[in-house]
């Protein structure tokens, strides 16, 4: 069973050039980090600060392409977690069918935002996450 998260904290160090997302649950207290990069990390922030670009961004491009292509994003899957490696993917609704789109969570989670979708994580994976 999929359970839907939430972005709730971004944390970057300069000291030791870290960058880390936690999602947390929608409906409950659980959360877990996610290590990206920092051209992720400065995406999501000016997504989530509303900021515009005078040009596409990647994860615009992505977006744009998908759109002009008949489909739309319906959400985003956080679907495996295979040597300490988080799995995601885009499922995009094109033509009636549901379409999903192997990439990392560091460029899922932009993409969710700034299309304002839905971001779920496989139960198994979650429970994982906590484990480790």
């Amino acid at each position: 069973m999929p359970i839907q998260m939430e972005l709730r904290r971004i944390i970057s160090s300069v000291v030791d050039d870290h960058h880390i997302i936690v999602l947390k649950e929608v409906d409950g207290e659980r959360a877990f980090p996610i290590v990206i990069g920092i051209f992720e990390v400065v995406s999501i922030g000016r997504r989530i600060r509303g900021e515009q670009t005078p040009r596409p961004l990647t994860h615009d491009l992505i977006l744009s392409t998908i759109e002009h292509l008949g489909g739309e994003i319906q959400d985003v899957m956080i679907s495996d977690l295979r040597d300490h490696t988080y799995f995601a993917k885009l499922r995009v609704r094109q033509a009636g069918e549901l379409v999903e789109i192997d990439c990392r969570p560091s460029d899922a989670i932009p993409i969710a935002v700034t299309a304002k979708v839905p971001i779920y994580v496989n139960e198994e994976v979650l429970g994982d996450a906590l484990d480790e």
